[in-house]
């Protein structure tokens, strides 16, 4: 372990931080909104604990696999930590736990909030959660192409030879220059997405906002009513396109547009062509069952599935009132969640492709005791390694859901809010059911509710794994 350059790495990601709280600062001059010094008192504060972290550790020549994961344990936490503190020093936020939930969900992109009254919240705090949340975005497609693939857990191993990822082949071979190219394809989705939602007819505040939160498949809104607020098929439309855009494998858009952005680069692999199936299959199934029963339209269950399988959590209606298995659909959705790679949530639709033809093998060994029957992705044959990892990870999932949840009804929460909320912060899906449903907040839950919700977004924000490693004896031994 090279604690010195793990300090001066996160000095170097605190210190960047920080300088961005002088956006919101300058948004909150340009709108004389009165919070320009919070946001400058609190950017200097965070680029002065970045310099001390700088100053009290080294670069480091080299950083190992070890470093890595304990890197991104810590930045998540402490960013999430000091990108609180402008909730608190505005008095956004009235209590410390507020404002550490909201910080956390915005960076993890989970988008469950506790704030009400959006339309009256100063623009540099609106700003602020969606910055957070795009900046979060991001740095998930980082995690993904460089700390992942270490773990050997089945989603985004692409610079493992024995893991064939995606696209492994189709990416360039340092990391950094990889990260580069995906920062740009996030960068130009996001400029596209607010000129589209502006010209759609978003006033150009709105539409930034929802342009960040969108791609980076956040919800975080700038009205109580979400998109509902927005009366407009074309910009219905519109979010629905870049959310499913985001949800797909960022590595899979960089293959794309390498050649000369070919379709078919798409078609040919299996986790677009599933990720495909399933939203088409959860649009027919919710929409059959809710139309039934006139309680919704086509284009309220088209953007509102779509938003719950990408984890994007944005709303346009209240489909907590929709009929019971459409509830069960939606909540399945967000255990599926997006691609592997994107800035999505929930366990990774590659991760349940997989899962479901090793479950086929096993039943056709029944048939066939001797033949020797491969899992693969994309024609190539998995190593069985990879194959334990991914029931190691999917049990692991399930048991951390399951306690967070029976610690969550231990605080006095209802059954089914307790379910949904664990479910919606683990998978950062944000809106659940129950009290948290979308045409609530979380802002009536306990204290300690909120303060177990947002471990739980932190964790599957770091996909279980990255964090349990950390816990175990070994990681620290020389």
């Amino acid at each position: 372990m090279h604690f010195k350059g793990v300090a001066w790495t996160l000095g170097i990601l605190t210190s960047l931080f920080g300088i961005g709280m002088s956006i919101p600062a300058a948004i909150s001059w340009f709108y004389a909104s009165g919070h320009a010094l919070q946001f400058l008192l609190a950017g200097s504060m965070t680029v002065g604990i970045g310099i001390l972290l700088q100053y009290v550790g080294d670069k480091p020549e080299r950083l190992s696999h070890k470093d890595g994961f304990l890197i991104v344990v810590l930045a998540w936490i402490s960013l999430s930590v000091l990108g609180a503190i402008p909730f608190w020093t505005t008095g956004t936020c009235t209590t410390w736990v507020d404002g550490l939930f909201e910080s956390t969900s915005g960076l993890t992109t989970t988008g469950a909030t506790i704030l009400t009254d959006l339309e009256h919240t100063p623009p540099a705090i609106l700003f602020w959660r969606s910055m957070q949340e795009w900046l979060g975005g991001m740095g998930i497609i980082v995690l993904a192409v460089a700390v992942m693939p270490l773990l050997g857990v089945g989603g985004m191993q692409l610079f493992k030879a024995e893991a064939p990822g995606p696209v492994k082949d189709k990416l360039t071979a340092r990391v950094t220059e990889t990260a580069k190219a995906l920062w740009y394809i996030y960068l130009g989705m996001t400029i596209i997405a607010g000129l589209t939602f502006w010209m759609a007819g978003m006033k150009a505040f709105d539409a930034i906002n929802h342009a960040m939160t969108t791609v980076a498949i956040g919800g975080f809104s700038t009205h109580d009513s979400s998109m509902g607020y927005y009366d407009s098929l074309w910009i219905r439309g519109l979010c629905v396109f870049f959310m499913f855009l985001a949800g797909i494998n960022f590595t899979l858009h960089f293959a794309a547009l390498r050649k000369g952005f070919h379709l078919k680069t798409y078609l040919f692999d299996d986790e677009f062509r599933t990720y495909l199936k399933w939203l088409s299959s959860l649009i027919l199934l919710v929409g059959a069952l809710t139309l039934a029963t006139h309680k919704g339209t086509w284009d309220e269950v088209i953007f509102n599935a779509v938003a719950v399988a990408t984890t994007t959590g944005f709303a346009v209606s209240d489909y907590a009132q929709w009929p019971p298995g459409t509830s069960m659909l939606l909540l399945m959705a967000m255990f599926i969640g997006a691609c592997a790679g994107s800035t999505g949530g929930g366990m990774k639709v590659v991760r349940v492709l997989l899962l479901f033809r090793q479950g086929m093998r096993e039943i056709h060994r029944l048939i066939h005791p001797h033949a020797v029957i491969h899992v693969k992705i994309n024609e190539q044959s998995l190593s069985p390694t990879i194959v334990q990892a991914l029931w190691g990870f999917f049990v692991l999932y399930i048991v951390c859901f399951a306690v967070i949840s029976i610690l969550l009804a231990s605080t006095g929460v209802d059954m089914l809010t307790s379910l949904s909320a664990s479910a919606a912060c683990i998978t950062n899906t944000g809106p659940g059911f129950g009290d948290v449903g979308p045409a609530s907040t979380y802002t009536n839950l306990p204290d300690l509710g909120k303060f177990i919700l947002l471990f739980a977004m932190i964790l599957g924000r770091l996909e279980i794994f990255t964090f349990f490693v950390l816990l175990v004896p070994e990681f620290w031994k020389r």
